[in-house]
Formats: structure tokens, sequence, C-alpha cells
């Protein structure tokens, strides 16, 4: 919606600005000098769990994780809030804020200040700036035909965030997927910072395939996803069949429209891999004899890394899905 109206309007021109709102990319990059670039970015949702501070933590995990996506450091934090202070106790923003801090403290990151209004709805995140090398950006446009395709986290929280508030989602599955939103790319990041990586981009609201086709159509290139290795979160393919379908997942299929050939993809492989993700993780693309040592690196740690497919010169479509 934003980029749309956005789209021909005509902005102040610096040669400082390394990448805008024009890339698609998920941060801003402004050039400090040859050494140190800033970079930026906001994000803030509606909540998508009950539990006021486990909302708070996932929302600063979320925010943060463009920052790492980039390949920046994030240095601080500006907090945005809507809240309906005359419906809610003053403790359910405390605890919102309680959790966001901490997720914050554990990346080390301050929260300076921020900016509060009265709301329908509660409505939180950060707004967050971090540095990073102007050599090492992992912009959308550096996909190579011949890279290989690794994801950090499973698919499935836009599912499971919707089974959790019509009451279907298990314990246990809900328990499982707050642990992953909740869970920093950091660690992530300073593993693939290790390679030669060529381009990466965090998987949110967009799902897997509209953040894959941003990449693709940015290099110019197709990525070919093998449908049976995309990993997906315990419990989303049983809340699939329930009906519990965000509607995101068809605002996600538009978007994408006829830039994907889907050949013999299983209706859930679609909905998973149109799923919008929040918190999700890294989707990474890097030279083929590299993968297999990032992967290792990734799961050594106790992280995912999962070969989920490959990059070739473009064809007739920009994301190909094959079973």
């Amino acid at each position: 919606m934003l980029a749309k109206a956005l789209s021909g309007l005509q902005v102040y021109e610096d040669p400082n600005v390394l990448i805008g709102f024009d890339r698609a990319d998920d941060g801003g990059v402004y050039r400090l000098d040859d050494q140190r670039a800033l970079v930026q970015t906001v994000d803030f949702f509606t909540p998508i769990v009950d539990d006021p501070f486990i909302y708070g933590q996932i929302t600063a995990a979320n925010s943060l994780s463009d920052i790492y996506a980039m390949g920046g450091t994030p240095r601080f934090a500006l907090s945005i809030v809507g809240f309906p202070d005359q419906h809610l106790g003053e403790e359910v923003l405390h605890e919102i804020l309680r959790g966001g801090t901490e997720k914050m403290n554990e990346a080390q990151v301050p929260v300076i200040g921020g900016h509060s209004v009265q709301d329908k709805e509660i409505k939180f995140g950060y707004c967050v700036t971090g540095l990073v090398d102007p050599a090492r950006i992992y912009s959308n446009t550096g996909v190579r035909a011949g890279d290989a395709l690794l994801l950090t986290k499973p698919l499935g929280t836009g599912i499971i965030a919707t089974g959790i508030k019509f009451d279907k989602a298990p314990a246990a599955v809900s328990a499982t997927a707050i642990d992953w939103m909740s869970q920093l790319n950091a660690p992530a990041l300073e593993q693939l910072q290790k390679f030669p990586v060529h381009s990466v981009t965090d998987v949110t609201g967009f799902g897997l395939l509209g953040h894959a086709w941003e990449m693709a159509t940015a290099s110019g290139v197709t990525l070919v996803f093998q449908a049976a290795d995309i990993p997906v979160m315990e419990g989303a393919e049983e809340l699939a069949r329930q009906g519990m379908l965000p509607g995101g997942i068809e605002s996600n299929r538009r978007y994408v429209g006829s830039g994907v050939a889907w050949n013999s993809a299983t209706e859930f492989h679609q909905q998973i891999m149109l799923d919008p993700q929040t918190s999700g993780g890294l989707l990474i693309s890097l030279p083929e004899k590299e993968a297999e040592g990032l992967s290792a690196q990734l799961e050594a740690r106790g992280l995912l890394g999962q070969r989920i497919g490959t990059v070739v010169s473009l064809q007739d479509t920009h994301i190909q899905v094959t079973s």
C-alpha cells in the first residue's frame, strides 16, 4: 500500500542515499563516509498473541530483523505506541514495553525515546537505526544465478497466530511458534557474515514468496524452490486444514500474481509459502559451493540453516516451485 502511495513522488536527491524506498529493500541506507553508513527501518503491528509481555518481545525481535537482514548492527531504537488507554489498564502497556525492552536489552540496543498516541486498538513497534559497512550491504539486487537459497526459521507463524486468535492452536504449537518469533536473527547474521553472501532478506508480512519475488525481480533472476524442503512449524498444516488461514495469504498471492509458476505444488505448500510471517527467518542467497558450510555453521549453533532452493538465470517467471 505504501509503495503504491509513494510512487511518482519527487523526493530530494542526495548522493549519500545508497538505498531508498524505491528498492523494496528491508531498510534505507545513508552513507556517512567510506566505512560507515546508517541503516534505518520502522515496523509496528497489532497483537498476535494474548500475553502483552510476549507481544512486546516478538515486536522488538521483528523490528530489529530488518537491520540484520541488511547486514547491519542495530545501535538504538525509538518506540511507537498506539494504545486505547480508556479501555485497557496502564499495566498492560507496561508489560508490552517491558517485553520489548527486555528483547532490546538482549540485542544490546538502547531504547532512547519514542512516541505514543491514543488509538482504538493496540499498535506497537520500533524505529531502529544501525550501522553497516557500505561495501557489505545485503541488498535485494545481489542474487546471482548459481546461488543456493537457505532459510533460518521455519514457516507458519501467520497460520498459527490465526489459530491462537480463534483458540484453535494447541498449547505446544503456540509455544513453539512464540519461541521462533521471539528469536533474534543476530546469531544467524553473525555466522553468515563469515561467508561470501550475495543477498539477504527477512521473511515477514509478504511471506516467503513475496519477499523472494522482490529479490528475484530486483536481481533479474529466477528463484527455484523445492516445496518438500520448506521447513514448516509443527501444527501449521493441521490448523490450515481447519481453515485457520490469515487473509494475508490471498493478499500475498495477488502481490506475486503471475510471477510464480506453481507447477505441481500442493495447496498447503502454496499456503505456507504465502503465509505472512512475523519475526521470520533470513532468506539467504550465496554461492552454491558455500551453502553446505554455512548450513553446518548455523546448525552447529542450534540454528536452522535449511537449503530450500537454487537460483537460475531468468526464466518465464521469477519464481518456480517444484515438488
